[in-house]
């Protein structure tokens, strides 16, 4: 066994050294900064007690740095996985009980028994049946249902609701119960978070701030906004003005957990489970192969399952939520740094060192400045301009990435998610059930062949070539055989028939079978069946049947090659535009 493969950790700790140390040092300071605001706004989002964020940012990104091959990718609750957490924890139990925690529990449990099952078996290929369209139509909607379940701590009001229809419904009822102190600490929060996200980087530029910096300070706002909202919470007392507060968060380390074992509860979170790890697994796919490419780095999608499913399992046994990479920590542990995922653990320590001596201030922390956090934290995942784009692209994929928006909207996101898959995978389908074919004739004075309904080309009456630019499985077998035969009757002349199979990657039984019937077919017709430019793969798998035994006619290395034999002998060509 290769521990290098298992244990990524063993390819860079022998080699990490003192410069390598202090820069995942100082990206570490700067994602603990940022960490903190974040892990207490997620757990409030999945409807959980302050302090289950920070456990979750402690043991999974220790773990993450011995099993996962990101160099930059930082682990921890994120907006996407903590709606989830909510939908899948709302029906079975109150926010924030008992209950609803070990809910929580068994989710980060499951998610990561899930995903470290599939690095082992390394299915990391299955996260690609989640097309590009219906991922990116699901995180928009989301990033909706996420900025408009926040509203209530916004306004403070009493709110409730697993999608926009019903959470706009609760907010319009209970508009006006709506708490002016709340309002305005919410308000000038959003504000402050908003201003500095467009604005505050161009001005300390301005000022002469370096970009990088810039950039860095620009990230670190939301601390900024805490710690002033909080100062200001505690002086005038706003809990007594109806302010809701995070409260009494316990400090000290969590404690070992133990999963429940009420194998029910199993059962009812399966499928949330699942779709949580799929998910999580995609998005931080996304971030760490796109950091990684920056700097020439490469990482392992089935490793990446296996590091992602040890620091879910770590965060369920630490008391935690389910956890994956995200976006905006990894881009900051990127830029401001990092070399190795020495930077995670380092940032564990950090967010250690909060849990141990901070909570009493964040005590007093008002609960709509973390929902001013996670409204501008997620308007960066709403991206309305890709349905005009994939609109203009593919209608096909534009319907399933609008039913995929719309169900997560006005459903849940269990059904968003749920109905993009199946509509991917029936979308592939579909299109691999109808392949592509063409007509192709020589493109005079050349070697090369083009569809006739594109060029100027060369065609013999008695000798047709037909281009399939798919592979052949048992979805389209018979459409191939019935665009031959179609072919063959429009074709009165017809003598020879050659499949021009360039595109051709596979050939499985179904598709072997019906190649057998339209040889039987052309050959009780009179016409011979020829194949040209056949893979090697696709012949060596050919060769162990009896079908080239039978072929009633040759299998050419190239199209020319069987345009010269065929057509030598015969000079009625013609030329068609």
């Amino acid at each position: 066994m290769n521990l290098k493969r298992y244990l990524p950790i063993l390819q860079w700790a022998p080699k990490y050294g003192r410069s390598q140390a202090a820069s995942d040092l100082v990206a570490a300071v700067i994602v603990t900064v940022m960490l903190i605001p974040q892990s207490l706004a997620y757990a409030l989002l999945a409807g959980l007690p302050a302090q289950i964020g920070l456990y979750a940012s402690i043991l999974p990104l220790v773990i993450y740095a011995i099993f996962g091959t990101s160099r930059t990718l930082s682990v921890g609750p994120v907006a996407v996985a903590s709606l989830m957490t909510a939908a899948a924890l709302a029906p079975l139990a109150e926010a924030g009980s008992p209950e609803y925690v070990a809910g929580a529990v068994l989710l980060a449990i499951m998610s990561g028994l899930m995903l470290t099952m599939m690095g082992i078996l390394r299915l990391g290929f299955l996260a690609n049946f989640l097309s590009h369209p219906v991922i990116s139509g699901f995180i928009t909607a989301s990033g909706i249902v996420i900025a408009a379940s926040q509203l209530k701590h916004i306004f403070g009001v009493q709110a409730s609701g697993q999608n926009l229809l019903t959470i706009g419904q609760s907010l319009i009822l209970s508009i006006g119960d709506t708490n002016i102190s709340t309002l305005a600490i919410g308000t000038g929060a959003l504000v402050f978070l908003m201003f500095a996200r467009k604005y505050l980087k161009p001005l300390l530029i301005r000022s002469g701030v370096g970009a990088r910096s810039a950039d860095i300070i620009t990230r670190t706002a939301p601390i900024l906004a805490v710690l002033i909202t909080t100062l200001v919470a505690w002086q005038l007392r706003l809990d007594t003005q109806g302010v809701r507060l995070v409260g009494v968060v316990p400090s000290g380390l969590p404690e070992l957990t133990l999963p429940s074992m009420d194998w029910g509860l199993w059962q009812q979170l399966a499928v949330s489970a699942l779709l949580i790890s799929v998910v999580g697994f995609v998005e931080s796919v996304s971030v760490g192969q796109t950091l990684a490419a920056k700097r020439r780095q490469r990482i392992d999608p089935d490793q990446e399952l296996i590091g992602l499913g040890t620091a879910n399992l770590g965060a369920g046994l630490s008391g935690g939520m389910p956890v994956t990479g995200g976006f905006s920590r990894s881009v900051v542990n990127f830029d401001a740094g990092a070399e190795t995922p020495a930077a995670g653990a380092y940032t564990a320590v950090g967010i250690a060192l909060a849990t141990l001596f901070l909570t009493p201030a964040i005590a007093y922390l008002p609960q709509a400045t973390l929902a001013a956090t996670i409204i501008v934290a997620v308007a960066t995942l709403i991206d309305l301009p890709a349905l005009g784009r994939t609109w203009r692209y593919s209608r096909t994929d534009f319907g399933a990435m609008l039913v995929t928006i719309f169900l997560t909207l006005a459903h849940s996101v269990e059904a968003g998610i749920i109905a993009g898959v199946a509509l991917s995978i029936g979308l592939f389908l579909y299109r691999t059930s109808r392949p592509h074919s063409a007509v192709v004739g020589r493109v005079p004075g050349t070697e090369h062949f083009r569809n006739v309904l594109r060029y100027d080309v060369l065609l013999c009456p008695k000798v047709t070539f037909l281009r399939v630019d798919e592979s052949l499985y048992f979805a389209n077998a018979r459409f191939l055989e019935e665009t031959v035969m179609d072919l063959v009757i429009s074709q009165p002349e017809l003598k020879d028939l050659v499949l021009v199979c360039p595109a051709v990657n596979l050939v499985d039984a179904s598709a072997l079978e019906s190649l057998e019937a339209i040889n039987e077919r052309l050959k009780d017709a009179g016409v011979c069946l020829h194949l040209s430019e056949v893979k090697g793969p696709v012949m060596d798998r050919l060769k162990n049947t009896e079908l080239l035994s039978h072929l009633s006619g040759q299998v050419f290395l190239s199209t020319f090659e069987a345009w010269q034999t065929l057509t030598g002998s015969l000079v009625s060509l013609k030329k068609i535009a």
